[in-house]
């Protein structure tokens, strides 16, 4: 009797990966330069670069057009923001990313400006 195959993909989970195997058994950023609102930007989004894992390649693909939040590429590749800060330390260690503040906001919003809106809201 033959016994039956180890599956790797539970129809209604998805693939059964631990996240540690996506950071070869690291739990914790090489920097600790990030939180959920760092921006992230490709610098160099060569996919070919050695070393680089599936998801290292997802990630710089998903940034090369614009800035993009640590949340959103947690969200995005639906993992939780711990893995996604270890691979992004691995992307920042070979200068294949770099992080940005978020833009600030103003310190008092333009109150002539709000007001304005707000009669021409009342107008229609």
């Amino acid at each position: 009797m033959s016994e039956p195959e180890e599956s790797w993909w539970d129809v209604e989970a998805g693939p059964i990966v631990r996240s540690f195997a996506r950071t070869g058994g690291r739990t914790r950023p090489s920097r600790d330069e990030f939180n959920l609102i760092t921006l992230i930007v490709a610098t160099n989004p060569d996919p070919a670069r050695p070393g680089l894992e599936p998801e290292h390649v997802a990630i710089l693909r998903m940034c090369a057009g614009s800035p993009l939040s640590v949340a959103e590429i947690s969200a995005r590749l639906d993992m939780t923001v711990t893995v996604t800060k270890v691979l992004l330390g691995d992307l920042l260690d070979t200068g294949a990313i770099q992080t940005r503040a978020p833009i600030a906001l103003a310190e008092a919003p333009d109150i002539q400006l709000l007001q304005a809106v707000l009669d021409g809201i009342r107008r229609l």
